[in-house]
């Protein structure tokens, strides 16, 4: 049997559930399927455990430009005020202290010089010096005895707990999007254990095939499939300008709380991926969990075995393009090392002693034995090769080569940016469908 809709989402992460949201509650779009590939929403890089459940809003992350943090505040706000609206405090949004943490003088300077710059966009951030760290995170400013204060000098940036929200369980807020747009007075249909391998355009309805021979029709599609967008886009012949990078994220969890907060460091600005933090994690009962790690891997979806190795290849596209930004990543030294460093981590009996070299920027005194490989944590970001450009593309990517269907690949930020990029893709949906939007409702709750 054919089942038809006006709006078709593939993939029930918190993108998919975001835009979910936003056409049942703020458009008069009657008929709105959500449909995933596993038995449950969130299962892949919106699980709680698969990324460091923060609320990237940019004043910590210091990879980002003024410009870039003040777009992405826009989308972290969002998310708080979601959160506020379903009383979410305690439940799945919560209030940790945070920082990013300069070591040496150096990097000191640096923080110095961005706390200036950025203050009053974020009014609320402080400088620690090394007296206020050893307050609040007082094994950040221990030396490796664990007795004595550190020797080198060391700054922050941060907020205190309970000042603003910080931290987020993305997987408990896919299900709050999804039970929140069930609620509507519309046709919402979501449909689970459908993997789509095949959508192709007949006339004006596009037609979306699941591998258990189902078929669905949709006059708008939009694939919010991770690093599969991708790959269901070159299916389509579209998106051939762009292969996807798929970098994967490893953790270590300690066997204790040793920080009471987040704490961030300064980015490298030569490595495109994130700089290791400490984070209180929500599955760990609140213990300290370390990470990412970054490698790539020949894998779209991480621990579901080895189906999307092919299919890593087909979005991969390797050709003289790809080969050409492999070898200019691989050029640049400090690149290069990070790279091939970071495979040391996975590797059993040396990762540990390897990694807590690194993580003794925050805290010192961490011996080996106070962590442990987190089995079964991290997930898998894809990251973009502009073949046009020949480099690699930070931050999202969409493709909407054919009017009716949209390809949204969201590496970190993307669960911070779920609502802000569903509000650009439900105005891109309403127009082509000739549909309208309350704006008016959409801004008092979800914007300033």
């Amino acid at each position: 049997m054919k089942q038809e809709f006006d709006v078709l989402i593939i993939g029930a992460g918190i993108s998919g559930a975001a835009l979910f949201h936003q056409l049942s509650k703020y458009t008069n779009i009657k008929n709105i399927a959500l449909i995933e590939k596993y038995n449950a929403p969130a299962s892949l890089n919106s699980k709680s455990t698969s990324n460091s459940q923060t609320i990237h809003c940019g004043d910590i992350e210091t990879n980002y430009t003024l410009e870039k943090a003040k777009k992405v505040k826009v989308s972290a706000d969002m998310i708080i005020k979601y959160g506020l609206l379903q009383n979410a405090q305690n439940k799945f949004m919560f209030s940790h202290q945070k920082m990013v943490l300069g070591v040496g003088d150096i990097e000191c300077d640096f923080i110095k010089n961005r706390y200036e710059e950025f203050k009053e966009l974020y009014p609320y951030i402080k400088l620690f010096d090394k007296d206020k760290i050893k307050n609040i995170e007082p094994k950040v400013a221990l030396d490796s005895d664990g007795i004595n204060t550190r020797k080198e000098n060391i700054l922050a940036i941060g907020v205190e707990k309970n000042e603003i929200f910080t931290t987020v369980d993305f997987e408990k807020m896919s299900y709050s999007l999804i039970e929140q747009a069930q609620k509507q007075n519309k046709n919402t249909s979501v449909i689970y254990n459908q993997e789509i391998v095949h959508i192709e355009k007949k006339d004006d309805i596009f037609v979306v095939k699941s591998s258990d021979f189902k078929e669905y029709r949709a006059k708008f599609v939009v694939v919010n499939a991770g690093a599969h967008s991708l790959y269901l886009a070159h299916k389509m012949n579209l998106g051939l300008d762009k292969s996807c990078w798929p970098v994967a994220g490893s953790f270590y969890l300690t066997k204790k709380r040793l920080l009471n907060g987040k704490v961030y460091t300064v980015q490298n600005p030569k490595l495109p991926f994130a700089a290791l933090h400490g984070d209180p994690d929500l599955m760990a009962d609140m213990n300290t969990r370390f990470g990412p790690t970054a490698l790539v891997i020949p894998k779209l979806e991480r621990y579901k075995g080895l189906k999307s190795v092919p299919e890593f290849f087909e979005a991969l596209k390797f050709d003289k393009t790809v080969l050409k930004v492999c070898i200019k990543m691989l050029k640049d030294p400090t690149i290069r090392n990070y790279i091939f460093y970071n495979y040391l981590f996975e590797i059993p009996f040396i990762n540990k002693k390897i990694f807590v070299k690194d993580i003794r920027k925050i805290i010192p005194s961490l011996r080996v034995d106070d962590i442990y490989y987190a089995k079964g944590f991290g997930g898998i970001r894809p990251q973009v090769v502009d073949k046009t450009k020949e480099e690699l593309m930070l931050g999202e990517s969409s493709i909407n080569d054919i009017p009716g269907i949209i390809f949204n690949m969201t590496p970190s930020p993307g669960a911070t940016s779920c609502l802000y990029n569903a509000q650009k893709d439900t105005k891109i949906i309403c127009e082509y469908l000739g549909t309208s939007i309350n704006e008016d409702q959409l801004n008092s709750e979800l914007l300033n």
